[in-house]
């Protein structure tokens, strides 16, 4: 990204953090509304953290998509004044009408581009309008960072929560899972505070937390045949290894405790298994060692220090309903958090875990013509876990190299569909272009990010939204410029 991106991103900073500090000195009250997952819940937070050390009277909560009856519903609660973060990519026509100029949009997914091109008395601060790309080089959360600390050089020790958005928004996408583009800024700022450190590691889910073999069974991205999801194999292994998995005083360790040449170790075992095993490819030793990101001012152990674990927790948080302890926890209340935290994850991964079992072994629910896989999700899956679930389907080694549509029937007779890349997925199409097209088809709305993008349609529109699905994702006008 070169200096020119930024710096217009930085004049747009100026005004547009004027305009908040004007309407929190007129004493409004304001209502912050933000998406439910993990880069919803921190760019809600980030920006209810500053409003409220500037004095201002405001609440955070979560919608589950923007759809104009929630804008409805906004315009009947009537709030002074709305922030909208990681929603609402191309409403701005919507917002004005039912809220005049009471409103702002801080966002980073893909605009149409009359909407970066309107004048909208900046009240729209998207990170595509600045030339940066929201895809991979700043969630919502690092763009709600951005007015944070433009209002005030204090809320830089935010900086940890915008890290925890982008990992939780899958952008650390350079080089052995490092980030780019503006989250690598706000990375430094955290690191240069010592608030955030970053190691190269061997990535499990749950270093700060699980024993080092549930932690190996856990870890889903990479997918190793025979270790994934199985704890005995793991053990096995490990113990086999020489690996000592329990301290002196016979507690299990965790990832995070192990030494460098212990770690070496570790590795070693797992290629020697990956070489036994016809159904992994040796790729996966690569895939398992990048950058972690540490919140120094958490204590060890805890979900919240490891910048993923973290990120996990909040989504959990969103997806089964408990946004508001999200919320809490990123706006620096610890005792919900140790409470509650570790049901919501317990919860979210057994609800997880029924849902994938059941879709694998109900034969009907998956069509797959070796580039899609629609999955259908009715009357099972919840639709705030439909990302959650295709996230989950697009590592899977049974799916790789498709494009995977997950759909489920809304209680409001509306389908919500969810899709992701699979692992090797070569296929040039752009589904967050794709899905736009093809729900404003049918009177939907849909939108997203190359690799990973969602929709609602009328119910009654399935049969023509899938067929016109079924050619836009072979149309070069929805593909992603290489």
């Amino acid at each position: 990204m070169g200096d020119g991106d930024s710096s217009k991103l930085l004049s747009a900073l100026k005004p547009f953090c004027e305009k908040l500090r004007s309407v929190v000195e007129s004493g409004s009250e304001i209502s912050v509304i933000t998406h439910l997952d993990a880069d919803g819940i921190t760019s809600g937070s980030i920006i209810g953290t500053a409003l409220a050390r500037m004095g201002a009277k405001c609440s955070v909560r979560t919608v589950s998509d923007m759809t104009p009856s929630v804008i409805e519903q906004m315009k009947a609660e009537d709030h002074e004044f709305y922030v909208v973060t990681d929603l609402g990519g191309g409403m701005a026509a919507n917002f004005r009408k039912a809220l005049g100029d009471r409103w702002v949009v801080i966002d980073h997914h893909q605009i149409p581009e009359e909407e970066i091109l309107t004048d909208d008395a900046g009240q729209v601060l998207n990170a595509w309008k600045y030339g940066i790309d929201g895809g991979i080089e700043v969630p919502a959360g690092g763009m709600a960072y951005m007015v944070a600390s433009t209002l005030d050089r204090k809320n830089r020790d935010l900086s940890p929560v915008a890290v925890v958005s982008a990992v939780g928004d899958r952008q650390d996408q350079g080089d052995k899972k490092s980030f780019l583009g503006l989250n690598k800024a706000i990375l430094e700022t955290a690191k240069t505070l010592g608030l955030v450190n970053v190691d190269l590691d061997i990535m499990l889910t749950g270093r700060e937390t699980r024993p080092l073999h549930e932690a190996l069974a856990f870890t889903s991205f990479p997918y190793i045949d025979g270790l994934t999801w199985n704890r005995d194999n793991c053990h096995a292994l490990l113990k086999g290894a020489g690996i000592k998995l329990k301290d002196g005083n016979g507690r299990w360790r965790v990832p995070a405790e192990f030494s460098q040449e212990e770690k070496s170790a570790i590795l070693d075992a797992i290629a020697k298994f990956v070489v036994t095993s016809s159904k992994t490819s040796a790729t996966v030793i690569d895939d398992l060692v990048g950058y972690v990101y540490t919140l120094a001012g958490e204590d060890k152990r805890s979900q919240l220090r490891d910048a993923r674990e973290f990120s996990t927790l909040l989504n959990a948080c969103g997806r089964i309903g408990r946004s508001g302890v999200g919320i809490a926890i990123c706006m620096g209340d610890r005792n919900a958090m140790l409470t509650a935290g570790e049901e919501i994850s317990t919860e979210y991964r057994t609800t997880l875990r029924n849902y994938i079992s059941t879709i694998f072994s109900e034969k009907w629910r998956v069509s797959d013509d070796g580039k899609m896989a629609l999955i259908n999700g009715d009357g099972l899956v919840a639709e705030d876990m439909l990302g959650a679930v295709s996230s989950l389907l697009s590592g899977s080694p049974t799916l790789a190299g498709r494009l995977v549509f997950v759909r489920s029937l809304s209680k409001d007779g509306t389908y919500k569909f969810s899709s992701r890349k699979g692992l090797g997925c070569t296929s040039p199409a752009n589904l967050g272009l794709v899905m736009r097209h093809c729900a404003e088809s049918v009177k939907g709305t849909g939108g997203g990010h190359s690799a990973a993008a969602g929709c609602r349609i009328p119910s009654t529109t399935l049969d023509p939204f899938l067929s016109c699905l079924r050619s836009a994702v072979n149309d070069a006008k929805f593909a992603t410029a290489s």
